[in-house]
C-alpha cells in the first residue's frame, strides 16, 4: 500500500471514509489526518477487524475510483 496516497488525497476522502465506515466519529477522522497507521488502528478498534484485515479493507477503499460514488450534476 502506498501511504502517500491516503495523506496527498485526504481532503478530498473525508467524506467518503465517514460514509463507508460509518462508526468511525468526526474525531476519529480529525485524529486520522491521512496516516495509514492511525486509520488501520481505528478500523481494527471501531470494527474489531484484525491488522490484516484493516489493511485489505483501506487497500480497497483506495482502490476504489471517488467519482463512481459521488452525484453526479
Amino acid at each position: 500500500m502506498n501511504k502517500d496516497i491516503l495523506k496527498g488525497k485526504w481532503d478530498q476522502v473525508k467524506g467518503d471514509i465517514r460514509s463507508k465506515w460509518g462508526k468511525l466519529t468526526d474525531n476519529d477522522v480529525m485524529q486520522i489526518q491521512g496516516d495509514t497507521e492511525r486509520f488501520i488502528g481505528k478500523l481494527q478498534e471501531s470494527y474489531g477487524y484484525g491488522r490484516e484485515q484493516a489493511e485489505k479493507e483501506l487497500d480497497e477503499f483506495l482502490k476504489t475510483p471517488r467519482d463512481k460514488n459521488r452525484r453526479t450534476a
